[in-house]
């Protein structure tokens, strides 16, 4: 994803370079060339150092605001130093038992309420803003179904999907069914189908309706129509959950209240960040997004690191968080990457 970087950057210049951007990160003000001395522990002149500064400016990794002596690494600055200079943290076995819990535990509540869990947790461990993506429905294995007759010719379908998730949709049918029918139809999708991911159910009933209906009886013709409505494919307009978007609030370079307004209004829209997280779950590994390499303009001071979560092997979703660039990559590039690993093993049926 990161571009190739077209700099060999000598020791001293990484060496200033990484001490830079960890001040900014804690402070998220510009460095002078004295602290940057007094932190960095080199032996050399402030002057070699303004020099060494004013040469990783012009190659374009620092830039100094109008109103500072001082300098803040540019999105590109960043990049070299995510890609080559950071050391990240191990997160702690009291901290991954405590997600391992919450998550075992949200997981018999469905998928939904998974991902609802996982983005609060991301929230909760970077103060960020935690998202993560619905799983996807290819993986899903349909386990068992109900129906409930209703008034007006609607029926209440319970779908069983993957052992735990539970899902009720409410389907209109061409006519008033009666329980003891319901029940024909439930039995005989069960039998016919139970154990089988969703799309090839309904890839099988789709094929039935296309078919000669002379040669279906009445009881496939009507399970044939309650199947299909019961279980035709939604389109989501969640997409996914986020949590935590008010810990942006807290940051200055965020705090402008017409980029809050942006920014929160590309959360309720979700277009041009699903966009985003669907790019991240093609590749494998943590993906980061810094700032302008998102290519959507409402990213801009921003970064997006993500890890794709999955389930028997296949790639499910994506999760991660969304907060100003100078966050601190180093601690939350591996709580990213161990809560994907946890919310693809919460998904995963046990063996």
């Amino acid at each position: 994803m990161s571009p190739p970087h077209d700099l060999e950057l000598g020791d001293r210049a990484r060496i200033l370079l990484r001490t830079l951007v960890r001040r900014y990160i804690d402070s998220g003000r510009p460095v002078g060339s004295r602290s940057l001395a007094r932190d960095a522990g080199l032996s050399v002149s402030p002057a070699t150092i303004r020099n060494v500064m004013a040469d990783l400016e012009e190659l374009g990794y620092l830039v100094a605001p109008h109103t500072s002596a001082g300098r803040v690494p540019t999105d590109r600055g960043l990049r070299f130093y995510v890609d080559c200079l950071l050391q990240v943290q191990p997160i702690g076995g009291d901290t991954v038992e405590r997600l391992r819990q919450r998550l075992a535990r949200d997981r018999d509540e469905g998928a939904e309420e998974l991902a609802d869990s996982a983005s609060d947790l991301l929230s909760q461990l970077t103060r960020l803003a935690g998202v993560v993506t619905l799983p996807r429905c290819d993986w899903a294995v349909l386990r068992h179904v109900e129906f409930l007759p209703l008034s007006d010719c609607r029926v209440l379908a319970i779908l069983v999907i993957n052992e735990r998730d539970v899902q009720n949709r409410v389907i209109r049918t061409e006519r008033d069914f009666s329980e003891a029918e319901l029940q024909r139809i439930a039995n005989y999708l069960n039998a016919e189908f139970a154990g089988l991911e969703l799309p090839r159910v309904r890839q099988s009933l789709l094929a039935a309706m296309q078919a000669d209906q002379q040669r279906l009886d009445e009881l496939m013709r009507s399970a044939v129509e309650v199947g299909e409505k019961a279980l035709a494919e939604e389109q989501d307009d969640e997409g996914y959950v986020v949590a935590g978007q008010t810990n942006l609030m807290e940051f200055e370079e965020l705090s402008d209240v017409d980029r809050l307004r942006q920014l929160f209004e590309a959360f309720t829209q979700k277009r041009d960040i699903l966009h985003l997280l669907d790019r991240c779950a093609r590749a494998d590994g943590v993906q980061i997004y810094i700032g302008q390499e998102a290519g959507y303009e409402v990213f801009d001071g921003l970064s997006l690191v993500t890890a794709r979560y999955g389930v028997a092997g296949e790639a499910a979703g994506v999760l991660g968080v969304i907060g100003p660039t100078r966050m601190a990559y180093d601690r939350i590039i591996p709580i990213v990457d161990v809560t994907a690993r946890l919310v693809g093993s919460a998904l995963n049926p046990p063996r």
